[in-house]
């Protein structure tokens, strides 16, 4: 018990002293995190609110109940036409409840190609998702580096899929739904909206909703919602009862109870001035760090971002993503590697960097911090050889770190 305790000490200390940059992680708040911690673990509660397979569940009922009354809340969605169920352990497991739920093995979906921003649950070959169904893929445009709408139109007309999959892992620009929903009404297809990356920014009016123009929207809560490490669906109310057979008995049995109790504490932190007010500031600091990077010599891919993320491509420096980001690790920035769009490297060592600022944000940084941050970035990666600078900057790091104390 103490080499894990002590195991713990030394991870939440570095999450202290570190720069989390990695555009997926957040801080939760400690009074939701109790709540992921708390003696809710203990319960089975099979099923779903008012039809449970086990006794002693009364007060779960109603802590589910508020949790999905919640997630409705947060977006301003009416029960009457939405459905929300809370019980998804991952984002994986939520788009995979969603391809069973309303397709069958085999069928056609069109998502984003994960070398070009999707995420791999939408389609790639080496996921279940590209193994249980014939997903084809859309892309960027190679000159802009932007969604193509008109490209994504002729691909769906094509290809006649019966689900298109908008949303992406690595992708800096604004996605428009109302485009995608126009593209699947005339394919006949329903739209799935992926918006892991950016519920968060949608919830606070900082990014266009996939509502009410998807008929079946996903998400994390962990990364720009700054929740627990979990997931929720929200659909269509005719599509409620396969969607929730999907989950359970389809894909699991006993939900986390704990998790969920934290995810309508989280849902709950969400609908706060405060939240908003970080969600905007995410914004903000994310079109600072990328001027700052751009300004000293760094390109970003698509020309900058529109929301909590941006992509380097690293190509100009020499250097692959992944020597980057430890180098980067080694001064206490911690970003990871990624492919950048028609990237000539493999995905192992790819030539693209991400980086994000919903962390730092949760911790209270702004534009001020940004330039300095983007300062010592550049520094880095255009002296990858040099130990001393990245001593040094780990250094300041520290220092700037205990200004904004998080846990």
């Amino acid at each position: 018990m103490n080499k894990i305790k002590k195991l713990v000490a030394q991870e939440v200390r570095r999450q202290r002293e570190g720069l989390v940059m990695i555009a997926s992680e957040n801080y939760c708040p400690q009074e939701i995190l109790d709540l992921v911690g708390s003696p809710l673990s203990n319960k089975y509660s099979e099923g779903y609110p008012g039809k449970r397979y086990y006794s002693g569940n009364q007060f779960i009922d109603e802590i589910e109940f508020l949790a999905c009354t919640e997630a409705l809340k947060m977006f301003g969605l009416s029960d009457k036409k939405w459905h929300a169920n809370v019980q998804p352990h991952s984002g994986s497991s939520a788009n995979l409840a969603v391809y069973l739920g309303l397709l069958k093995p085999g069928d056609k979906i069109l998502g984003m190609d994960l070398s070009q921003g999707g995420h791999l649950t939408h389609g790639s070959p080496v996921n279940f998702s590209g193994k249980l169904f014939n997903f084809v893929h859309y892309g960027v445009d190679k000159k802009t580096e932007k969604l193509d709408y008109k490209e994504i139109e002729k691909i769906a007309l094509k290809e006649k899929p019966k689900m298109i999959v908008c949303g992406a892992t690595a992708y800096s620009r604004e996605i428009s739904f109302a485009k995608f929903s126009a593209i699947a009404k005339k394919c006949n297809a329903l739209l799935l909206a992926d918006i892991a990356h950016i519920a968060g920014l949608v919830v606070a009016d900082e990014h266009p909703s996939p509502f009410p123009y998807a008929d079946v929207v996903t998400s994390t809560t962990h990364k720009t919602l700054g929740g627990p490490r979990s997931a929720f669906i929200i659909c269509k109310n005719e599509l409620a009862k396969e969607i929730d057979k999907a989950i359970f008995p389809g894909l699991q049995g006993g939900p986390l109870e704990n998790m969920i109790a934290a995810k309508a504490a989280c849902f709950m932190e969400a609908q706060t001035p405060r939240f908003k007010k970080i969600q905007q500031q995410t914004i903000l600091n994310a079109v600072s760090l990328a001027e700052t990077l751009s300004k000293n010599g760094l390109r970003t891919v698509s020309g900058g971002t529109d929301n909590h993320l941006l992509l380097l491509d690293l190509r100009n420096l020499e250097i692959n993503g992944r020597d980057a980001a430890n180098i980067l690790a080694e001064a206490g920035i911690y970003t990871n590697a990624n492919t950048i769009p028609f990237d000539p490297a493999t995905p192992f060592k790819p030539s693209g960097l991400r980086v994000g600022t919903a962390a730092l944000s949760t911790r209270g940084m702004k534009e001020k911090e940004m330039k300095l941050i983007g300062l010592w970035i550049a520094e880095i990666l255009k002296k990858p050889k040099d130990t001393k600078l990245r001593t040094r900057i780990k250094q300041e790091v520290i220092d700037l770190t205990k200004k904004f104390p998080i846990y």
